[in-house]
């Protein structure tokens, strides 16, 4: 049987389907981003630390912060989010996965003095509302942490958990390490990369829910910063792979016309867009 000429695709299952094919596109046995360790964790909020200043801050600036808000920050990690929220509002609870992530928020919390950040480890798929929560919450957030398969059910979890409204920041296009990962993968592996879904398959998939969200369009910078040269083509190789002369070769000869010296080292740095997904609690289920 066809389907009817007018009818609108599943952007469910497609989110499924690309969220599957990505996944499908790592490297076997990549274990640096298992952030139930310390040590990727640390990796993780040090370059963060440094990368993503501009992003939280365009972040934080667009969330409807007042003293009394009650935040729920959604795949946390090391509290890129919590930590400079956590001053503004009244609380924040972290739900995060990665253990070595929530060992690290937990330190720089203590560091910071802040004591109204509770966390969950546990995956917001696992999240049971009236269990884990004190939901309702003003604001609940998820930057760059929409890893669901199930995307419909993780929002309407978070549409739930809300009082006042849900903010979703997510990939507009490839970011730059995606990119990377586009251009040298089937040199490197024969394999083709499956780049995740975007916002644009977001939209649709609260559009079919019967939510109408506002979008707004951020630049996103991504940088990688070294001491010299050497430094970062091993970090590249690392990154990608490349255990072999030819595979070394190929990362080397990708790597080198994009390093430019700036200061006392060397970067590699590249832009895209990240979107702004919000919309005020929806009653209409």
């Amino acid at each position: 049987m066809h389907p009817h000429p007018f009818s609108e695709p599943d952007w469910n299952e497609i989110w499924k389907q690309r969220q599957q094919l990505q996944e499908s596109s790592k490297r076997p046995g990549d274990a640096t981003h298992n952030w139930d360790k310390r040590e990727n964790a640390e990796r993780y909020d040090a370059s963060a630390r440094s990368e993503y200043d501009d992003r939280v801050r365009r972040t934080v600036a667009a969330l409807p912060l007042t003293r009394d808000a009650r935040v729920l920050d959604i795949g946390a990690g090391p509290g890129v989010l919590a930590l400079p929220i956590a001053p503004l509002v009244r609380e924040v609870t972290a739900v995060e996965p990665g253990a070595g992530m929530l060992e690290v928020l937990r330190k720089h919390a203590g560091r910071e003095g802040l004591k109204n950040i509770s966390c969950v480890q546990k995956r917001w798929e696992d999240v049971d509302l009236a269990a884990d929560l004190a939901a309702p919450y003003d604001i609940v957030v998820a930057s760059l942490s929409l890893t669901m398969h199930d995307i419909r059910d993780a929002l309407r979890k978070m549409n739930a958990a809300a009082a006042g409204s849900v903010h979703l920041f997510w990939f507009a296009d490839m970011p730059f390490w995606e990119k990377m990962y586009a251009d040298l993968s089937v040199p490197l592996s024969g394999q083709p990369y499956f780049p995740g879904p975007k916002a644009d398959c977001l939209f649709g998939v609260l559009y079919q829910m019967g939510i109408y969200p506002d979008v707004t369009m951020h630049p996103m910078v991504k940088e990688y910063r070294f001491g010299n040269r050497d430094e970062m083509l091993a970090f590249f190789r690392q990154r990608f792979g490349a255990t072999t002369p030819e595979q070394v070769r190929i990362v080397d000869d990708y790597v080198s016309p994009l390093i430019r010296q700036e200061g006392g080292g060397v970067v590699v740095s590249g832009d895209s867009t990240f979107a702004h997904v919000r919309w005020k609690k929806h009653h209409g289920w």
